[in-house]
This record gives structure tokens, sequence and C-alpha cells, in this order.
């Protein structure tokens, strides 16, 4: 495994709130990674770690090889690692589409011709092109989310961090956003690393990490995590409904080795047990 963002023993506190308790962990380049955990639990504070908007107190990050220790290292991390804020109104700056994906080109020094092509592309892959003339503030949450998405990567950052980004939209605007991650992370190789409290997200990922009170509770991938149901519920945390249906037909004498995290995975279980073909009585 090749290590992206590299967390060794780090601590962090605001003022004598403990925040982040001696946590270690990998993040994987070019994988879909979510963080997983209630609100309060440390994972915002880990964003910021991540992108170097914030340093830890103890302990060392390392993004790409590069440990933040002054100025040009943060900037560095930085052009790494793009951040996406949970409400985008908070990172639209510009009055047209277009204009508010260059800002970030521009603030790097990036010549006017070349910002022309990022933007254009940028746009493109969140299939936002159509809309570049647009006044941001006239879009949908899910639009809106996903110009924000366009100007990190008219920056071409090798890692996304993504904070809640669906926490505010609807269905629609979820599932608009969820796609245009995958999409990143697959046709361009993006490091993705998505915060969450969405399981039916989680699960597209190849890997969760799970927080709890400033610590990991458990990680690996989404079948590894979700089979704990137990642990998930001891820390009042859900699991997908897909896989809540099985373990209580489980509980209820029902034998299948197979944890359906999907909606159509769960149908096709469900249809193979009405069939008798995958399951018996205890």
């Amino acid at each position: 495994m090749e290590s992206f963002i590299s967390v060794k023993n780090v601590s962090f506190s605001y003022g004598k709130d403990t925040v982040l308790d001696n946590i270690s962990l990998e993040i994987e380049k070019g994988k879909f990674t979510a963080l997983l955990g209630h609100n309060g639990c440390g994972k915002s504070t880990m964003a910021k770690l991540f992108n170097a908007l914030l340093l830890p107190d103890k302990g060392t990050i390392s993004v790409d090889g590069i440990v933040p220790e002054t100025e040009d290292e943060v900037y560095e991390i930085r052009k790494k690692v793009g951040l996406v804020l949970q409400n985008p109104d908070n990172q639209l700056v510009a009055t047209i589409v277009e204009e508010d994906v260059a800002f970030g080109c521009e603030n790097l020094g990036v010549n006017p011709r070349e910002i022309r092509e990022r933007v254009d592309k940028a746009l493109k892959a969140v299939n936002m092109y159509e809309y570049r003339r647009h006044a941001p503030h006239k879009l949908s949450g899910g639009q809106k989310q996903r110009v924000a998405i366009a100007g990190i990567i008219a920056m071409q950052p090798e890692c996304i961090v993504l904070d809640e980004p669906t926490a505010m939209l609807d269905p629609q605007g979820r599932k608009e956003v969820t796609d245009t991650i995958r999409f990143l992370n697959r046709e361009y190789g993006i490091t993705i690393i998505l915060i969450t409290h969405y399981m039916d997200e989680a699960v597209l990922a190849d890997r969760v990490i799970v927080m709890d009170k400033g610590s990991i509770l458990t990680q690996g991938n989404p079948s590894e995590v979700f089979s704990q149901a137990e642990l998930l519920r001891e820390h009042s945390l859900d699991i997908p409904q897909s896989a809540q249906l099985i373990h209580m037909l489980k509980k209820n004498g029902i034998k299948t080795d197979t944890l359906p995290l999907k909606p159509d995975e769960c149908i096709r279980l469900l249809e193979e047990m009405l069939a008798g073909t995958d399951f018996r009585l205890c």
C-alpha cells in the first residue's frame, strides 16, 4: 500500500478541549476513503489537518512525503490537497460560475490561457460546463457544490477532502455530488477523502474509518466495518439499511454469509432467499 497521507500519533486540542487523541492512520494514494463519526468526534478537524489549515499539537502528518514545518511546505500541501466545505456558499466568491472556478488558479499564478483550459476541463468533469456563464446564486444546492468541486479540480490537486459536502442537500443533490466524487476517483485517479454521516455514501468507498471521541473506533473495507453491527450500535452509530435488514433476519433464524450494503445487493439476496437457494433456518 502506497500512503499519500500518513498520520502518526496525532493529538489536537482547542484550548483545553482535546479533539484528537493520539490518532494514527494511513490514506492510500488513489483510493476513496470515507471518514465516519458523530458530530464533535474530530472529523472536521482531521480534514483541516490533512490540508494543513491546522497543524497538530503532537505527532506528525505527512502528505506525499511532505511534513508541514515551513510556510513553503504548507503551501505545497495545500496545492496537493484541496478542501471542499459543507456549505458551498462559503466557497463561491464570484458572480459568474466560470470566474468562480478560475479564482483558485488565479491565486496560484497560473497563466490565463492555461486557466481557461483548466476551467473548461473542470466544469466538464463535474457536468456543469453548460452553466459556465450562470450566476452561482441561481443554481441548486447540488449544482453549487459541483461548482465548488470544479474550483478545486481546476487547481489540479492530487487529493480532495470533502467535509460533509452533501449535508445541506436534498436526495437529488446528494446523488449529483456522490456521482461526481466517484467519477473523479475512478477516471482521474484523484485520492478522495469523504467525511460524512450518511452510511449509503460510506459504502461507496474503498475503505471506511470510523471515529469516536477523538479516536479511531474501527476501520477496514465497508463489509468489514459494517459487519461489526454491535460495536457500532454500542457507540450509537448506524449501519446501512440493507445491512441492518440482514442482521435482523439473522437474529430471527435465517442464515446467510452475505452482507449486502447497497439496496440492489439486498434485493438480489432477498430474491435468492425467497427462492430457497441461499439460506436455511436454524
